[in-house]
């Protein structure tokens, strides 16, 4: 859960692994945390999507200065591609636009295409995102019905798995750089396929080292957090 379990620590902070819930956003979360700890200072190292749910890194006090390094390594995600469609949002958030064929796609197919995606490659980010574009965020501009086509980036996929197959839903397992938008994955995966493709489930895993095996929930955390401070407080209370 995190790195420093002593609530009177604050001027130290925390490095705390959190399992962010679906539907939450991240702010939901970082609001939770700084007021669980009462902490002056409060980030996140990296942005999960409120569809999405799994790893999200709050760092509390002096700790937020290694945030930009936490950022900048690798993740690692499991997800669900849902193929023979689009969504202008590349997930769940807006509904269907567009259906396409997918009698023709094998699972010798799907498994063959992920090594397209493999190292080094171009990737336009989502319209419905947080990149900002002339001061305003992109995903305002797509609710207004704005069609503008975001700039390509360059962005690395270690590995890229599938782990399950029932058509239409294709399962899977991503390590990737920061920066990388897995709804542009699943998206430019299903155009790979000479179809179309939405990812409708999202888990975050990994972020560097950090796993999600060792992380708690936001009211998980404020459980322990609260347990950990009556028992500080008992024992400073207990006299020798």
């Amino acid at each position: 859960m995190s790195e420093n379990h002593n609530p009177n620590a604050r001027a130290k902070g925390e490095i705390l692994l959190i399992n962010k819930p679906y539907g939450w956003s991240s702010f939901q979360a970082v609001k939770k945390i700084k007021y669980v700890t009462k902490a002056k200072k409060v980030g996140h190292a990296g942005t999960l999507d409120p569809l999405a749910s799994g790893l999200l890194i709050i760092c509390t006090e002096q700790q937020t200065k290694g945030i930009q390094a936490i950022q900048d390594a690798e993740k690692e995600y499991e997800g669900t591609i849902v193929l023979g469609a689009t969504t202008p949002s590349y997930d769940m958030e807006t509904e269907p636009n567009a259906t396409f064929p997918v009698s023709h796609i094998t699972p010798e197919m799907i498994h063959s295409t992920t090594a397209q995606f493999l190292g080094p490659i171009e990737q336009i980010p989502p319209l419905f995102s947080a990149i900002k574009v002339d001061g305003k965020r992109a995903y305002t501009l797509a609710r207004q019905g704005d069609a503008t086509v975001l700039k390509s980036r360059i962005i690395s996929i270690y590995e890229f798995e599938i782990t399950r197959i029932e058509m239409p839903e294709v399962d899977f397992r991503v390590k990737c750089s920061k920066g990388t938008y897995i709804r542009s994955l699943a998206f430019d995966f299903g155009k790979a396929l000479q179809s179309g493709g939405y990812l409708s489930r999202l888990v975050r895993t990994q972020i560097g080292e950090h796993r999600i095996e060792n992380s708690v929930t936001p009211h998980q955390f404020e459980a322990v957090w609260d347990s950990k401070k009556a028992s500080n407080t008992t024992s400073e209370n207990t006299p020798e």
